[in-house]
């Protein structure tokens, strides 16, 4: 392929990007910090983040992929910060611990897989698996549609984390091309494609839509 000569450049920047995108936590942490609390923000993308990075690195082990084992490891630290803090200030403790096993046990059974497959199967299947499962943490925002649209207000979607995946996805999938493996083509043609669907939810409801409608009432009413 004619861009395989700069293989190293792209998975390198593909995993600074990737890194970037993770350090976005740090605004939603801060936003938590400021208020005091980890209510209405959805702890799903860290602790998914935490899980889909552990399979990740697996996957990437087996590959002995060095751009992926870094940017994995990188994303298990940042994520597992973010988590932490999360926690401090969550309100319900229990239902956090609970999220928390739930995904520890799915975590473990796919490791323990991974350990059991015959090597001939493995990379094949459990990159289908972890193919499936980061999909689903891409599009997990999404499954605030019927609200967002209801309430014409995106403040409940993550915007760093989704803008910075857009380009996480773009660069990967192009490391994908380049390294000739299908999984990370198909998973992040996949996640561009969701990550461009929630951009677009930020040009059709803008962030603070609901508030300025409310006071415009407001003002009316008076």
């Amino acid at each position: 392929m004619i861009l395989e000569e700069y293989k190293e450049i792209v998975g390198s920047c593909a995993a600074y990007i990737t890194m970037l995108q993770m350090l976005a936590g740090t605004v939603i942490c801060k936003d938590i910090y400021q208020k005091s609390t980890s209510k209405g923000v959805d702890p799903m993308p860290f602790v998914g983040a935490i899980g889909v990075c552990i399979l990740m690195l697996r996957y990437a082990l087996m590959l002995d992929d060095p751009a992926m084992i870094n940017v994995n490891v990188f994303g298990i630290v940042t994520n597992t910060a973010y988590m932490i803090v999360y926690y401090y200030f969550a309100p319900n403790k229990r239902n956090i611990l609970n999220l928390i096993g739930k995904a520890t046990l799915f975590v473990i059974f796919f490791l323990v897989y991974a350990q059991i497959e015959h090597p001939s199967n493995v990379e094949f299947r459990f990159g289908i698996a972890v193919t499936v499962l980061l999909l689903f943490l891409i599009a997990s925002p999404l499954v605030h549609l019927g609200e967002i649209i209801k309430t014409k207000n995106t403040d409940i979607l993550p915007f760093p984390l989704i803008f910075m995946g857009t380009l996480v996805s773009f660069s990967w999938l192009l490391y994908g091309f380049i390294i000739d493996n299908a999984f990370i083509m198909f998973q992040n043609a996949v996640g561009l494609t969701l990550s461009i669907i929630q951009l677009s939810l930020f040009a059709i409801f803008p962030s603070g839509n609901s508030e300025d409608r409310l006071l415009s009432k407001q003002r009316k009413e008076d």
